[in-house]
């Protein structure tokens, strides 16, 4: 599959898979930010992409953000439609007790193409019986 991507910022990266298996491709800052503690920010990445019709691109936290610096995609994952023409930016949250500094070219999430289906809503009176039911919250035990 190949993504269509306009660079809308001189610095931005094109994203790159780092291993032949990977999933995910790596996202960038345009810029330096500092995410306060316990706080949110929207980093920009410089880049729009185009996708075919029947995809997504998720955004994902980075698991090293993560454990070594709490930092993680606050709507996780993120989506981007593919009628979205828009630059990618990227909402990221601090979960730690100090601040955080991005640098510009740092990799900040990883992005991963998934392939979707639109349903089609039924409106009905009654749903199938299950053995779950309607339990929910922790009702299948732990």
């Amino acid at each position: 599959m190949k993504i269509r991507v306009k660079k809308i910022h001189q610095d931005a990266i094109i994203p790159e898979y780092q291993t032949l298996g990977a999933a995910g491709f790596d996202i960038h800052s345009i810029d330096d930010y500092t995410i306060k503690a316990r706080d949110a920010l929207l980093v920009k990445t410089g880049l729009a992409f185009e996708l075919e019709e029947g995809f997504e691109l998720q955004i994902r936290p980075r698991s090293g953000l993560a454990l070594k610096h709490k930092i993680t995609v606050l709507n996780s994952p993120g989506t981007v439609d593919s009628d979205y023409r828009g630059e990618i930016m990227v909402v990221l949250y601090n979960h730690s007790s100090n601040d955080f500094i991005i640098h510009k070219g740092d990799r900040i999430a990883q992005g991963v193409v998934a392939k979707y289906e639109r349903a089609v809503f039924e409106i009905c009176e009654e749903l199938s019986d299950t053995k779950r039911g309607e339990g929910g919250f922790g009702s299948s035990g732990i």
